[in-house]
């Protein structure tokens, strides 16, 4: 295991203990590899969606660690759940975007023409 990686699970460990400087720690040593997977998700993404990578760090931080904060066991788990973290962000911006449109957003979504009562009618 390389020193940055031993670091990394030192961290979850204090974390976990209540050192709540730690985070701040943990977040410069992971925040490049979160950053450079945000932009790996953001790349399947619309053209002029609002959300950076950047700012997708930033709100997986407050999902991971804000309210009862994340008890990771190792380095593995930590970047699996700030992963899903991110994916589940931009879900729930999409939801949000879509809900306006009755269910019938382009792409993706519940087309309300495709219901049973819509078809009988």
């Amino acid at each position: 295991m390389q020193d940055s990686e031993k670091e990394i699970t030192l961290l979850l460990d204090e974390i976990a203990a209540g050192n709540e400087t730690a985070k701040e720690d943990l977040m410069r040593h992971v925040y490049a590899a979160l950053r450079k997977k945000a932009g790996a998700l953001m790349a399947g993404e619309r053209i002029n969606h609002s959300l950076q990578p950047t700012a997708l760090v930033h709100e997986a931080y407050f999902k991971l660690f804000v309210g009862k904060p994340l008890q990771a066991p190792n380095r593995a788990y930590f970047f699996g759940a700030a992963a899903r973290a991110m994916r589940q962000i931009l879900v729930d911006r999409a939801e949000i975007r879509c809900a306006p449109r009755r269910w019938a957003c382009s792409g993706f979504g519940w087309d309300f023409r495709n219901s049973p009562q819509y078809i009988s009618s």
